[in-house]
């Protein structure tokens, strides 16, 4: 029944077994979680969609780790005239384990976001808008004179910018902080063309190069993840029944079968840092890192105690886990827990819903107990005794596969893909066809089981910051059934 899953837990395991084999080191060096918790729905700013961990696959950069937070689901690129920003009051922050302990606090990443007093453009009029500009051809002759277009994040081009934010990047390493920069401009929302003429030219100069390797972005990005998630959430009612690919369809990574992206045409806000893999694995030398990002906001007394601290709001490591894996009624605690203390969750693992709603739903017969293979591929650097963590790994010592040649199910696809999930996280990765059939068991494998969306609805960058740039708010487009 189960060989078939076992084959692919037996090569993800062989790409995380060889993270913690003696004398390895680093060589030279997609389901997302939109609104999937009751209370982290209701606090957008604060909501990870997604967590992506990668050796950077850009020309001459494979020594570097990309990590990606995106935070904002659903983003219509519409909605002004207040667009999305970063919250100064939510706490970013990307936690690495590097000596697999399972508790991510050997290395992490803290961004915080400010708010500047808003801005007008000088001797000008005073507009009850975010952001102005009227790009050549002018509709009139005063336009490009008296409302000049956004082209820059500071200085001459920048007038229209009237809401901006700076953010600040803190390493804290063995409990010592250090703060490698300070006052950066995130990038603003993509208003229109009108508004800033050159957006990618605009977004350009969000990449702060901050030396010794390191690279940060903070701005707005298309939506990377791609799945019919309106007829995933309508009880599986996918829009073919049963929902599986041929084998042409499952192989072509550019076509949609018979899915619907229903994410097309949305935006979020990204956080990218790219870095030395030396600077993650510096006191080991290991080849095997876990991480996860977080969110987090001020701890609030009434007796105004705790000032300082702040509380877990939201984490992401692995795709799809509090989504798919955690009952509903344990969702916003599983938020607020570290994930080293997983054990509390682990009949969720052994025991998937998910595989036992697709049995119900289908009538395709599923794994639904006893899953240790799922356990130890989510929770476990290598099967075994082991603390229970939910973590998303990479295997340093496995090399990036070029974009061009990257794909989608990664070690279910013929060739592997050994570069993807479960080792880290690509944008490119299909992760909710991959977990459907891994959760789901042999038979789904066999079948492959599939949403009918095999690709996203923009094109992908090779280079830092690896996500696609924004719809714009006057020409944004959504596919529809």
């Amino acid at each position: 029944m189960r060989n078939l899953a076992l084959i692919f837990l037996a090569a993800a395991a062989a790409v995380l077994l060889a993270a913690v084999a003696p004398g390895t080191g680093p060589e030279a060096a997609r389901a997302a979680s939109h609104r999937e918790a009751p209370l982290i729905s209701l606090d957008p700013t604060a909501d990870i969609t997604d967590f992506f961990m990668f050796r950077s696959y850009e020309p001459g950069n494979a020594d570097k780790v990309v990590m990606i937070m995106d935070v904002i689901p659903g983003e219509e690129p519409s909605s002004g005239p207040n667009y999305w920003n970063f919250d100064p009051n939510v706490l970013y922050k990307f936690s690495v384990d590097n000596d697999t302990d399972g508790r991510a606090d050997d290395v992490e990443f803290e961004l915080r976001f400010r708010t500047e007093p808003i801005r007008g453009i000088p001797g000008q009029l005073t507009l009850p808008l975010s952001y102005v500009g009227c790009a050549p051809p002018a509709p009139s002759p005063d336009c490009t004179t008296t409302l000049p277009p956004i082209t820059a994040l500071d200085g001459p081009g920048s007038e229209g910018l009237g809401l901006r934010q700076r953010y600040s990047v803190t390493m804290v390493h063995h409990n010592r902080r250090t703060r490698i920069a300070q006052g950066l401009i995130a990038v603003p929302s993509n208003v229109g063309p009108r508004t800033m003429p050159d957006y990618d030219a605009l977004a350009a100069q969000g990449v702060h190069n901050l030396g010794a390797g390191i690279k940060v972005f903070a701005g707005q990005r298309e939506d990377p993840f791609y799945i019919d998630l309106g007829g995933v959430f309508d009880t599986l009612n996918m829009r073919r029944f049963v929902p599986i690919e041929t084998a042409i369809e499952d192989a072509d990574d550019t076509t949609n079968p018979f899915g619907i992206d229903m994410l097309s045409g949305f935006n979020v806000h990204t956080i990218a840092l790219e870095l030395p893999a030396s600077m993650l694995t510096g006191d080991t030398g290991t080849s095997a890192l876990g991480a996860y990002a977080s969110t987090s906001r001020p701890h609030v007394t009434v007796n105004g105690k705790g000032h300082g601290r702040f509380d877990q709001v939201q984490r992401l490591a692995n795709p799809l886990v509090n989504e798919a894996i955690i009952g509903t009624v344990d969702k916003d605690r599983w938020n607020s827990e570290e994930p080293e203390d997983e054990r509390h969750f682990e009949d969720y693992y052994l025991n998937p819903r998910l595989a036992l709603a697709l049995q119900v739903v289908l009538g395709v017969p599923a794994d639904t107990t006893g899953r240790t293979d799922l356990r130890d591929l989510l929770l476990k650097y290598q099967p075994g005794n082991g603390r229970l963590s939910e973590l998303l790994r990479l295997n340093l010592g496995v090399p990036p596969t070029p974009l061009a040649a990257q794909r989608r199910m990664t070690v279910l696809a013929s060739p592997a893909d050994p570069a993807g999930w479960p080792n880290g996280r690509r944008p490119k990765d299909d992760v909710t066809d991959i977990a459907v059939r891994v959760v789901g068991g042999a038979n789904y494998i066999a079948a492959r089981a599939a949403d009918g969306v095999n690709t996203d609805d923009a094109t992908l960058p090779s280079s830092f910051p690896f996500l696609a740039s924004p719809f714009d708010g006057r020409n944004r487009h959504h596919d529809n059934p």
